[in-house]
């Protein structure tokens, strides 16, 4: 099963690809999206890009994180961005009549490190270990990476 997993973000929207068979998971490929411009520039750059990464990779299932708001720290404005660039990601996967799941940070923490209230550094440290890398990819990469494997655990 090949499994994407999407970080999104307005700016930078991490992707992942493995494969995964059992609990044995392949490394595919993985990066990140980076816009520039306007919002709407930003917003229709990811929709074309996961559409290129679906069409190229030909993924299985795709998987999301979970939008959320710090509640110590909320951000009405960062919200709603972030809602857009679900949305892209979302219509380009819908677009493609990919199966797709979502899973919260919590989840996908606590899925790969074992806590879910994990650090970034050690969501990328148990990403490498999972996929056998030898370099850690990059932050947004690495937390993409992660919701794949998440999902591999939860349906294999």
């Amino acid at each position: 099963m090949k499994i994407l997993g999407v970080d999104p973000g307005s700016r930078i929207t991490g992707f992942g690809l493995i494969e995964a068979h059992k609990l044995k998971f392949n490394y595919l490929a993985s990066g990140c999206i980076r816009t520039k411009g306007e919002l709407t520039d930003r917003i229709t750059t990811i929709f074309l890009e996961i559409d290129q990464i679906i069409k190229h990779h030909q993924p299985d299932i795709v998987v999301i994180e979970r939008a959320f708001m710090r509640p110590d720290r909320p951000n009405p404005d960062a919200a709603i961005k972030l809602g857009h660039a679900r949305g892209a990601i979302i219509s380009a996967v819908g677009m493609n009549e990919v199966v797709m799941v979502e899973y919260s940070p919590n989840q996908i923490k606590k899925a790969v490190v074992g806590k879910g209230h994990a650090s970034k550094d050690q969501v990328s440290y148990m990403v490498c270990e999972s996929l056998k890398l030898n370099k850690a990819p990059q932050e947004d990469a690495a937390d993409a990476l992660a919701g794949a494997i998440c999902h591999a655990y939860h349906c294999l």
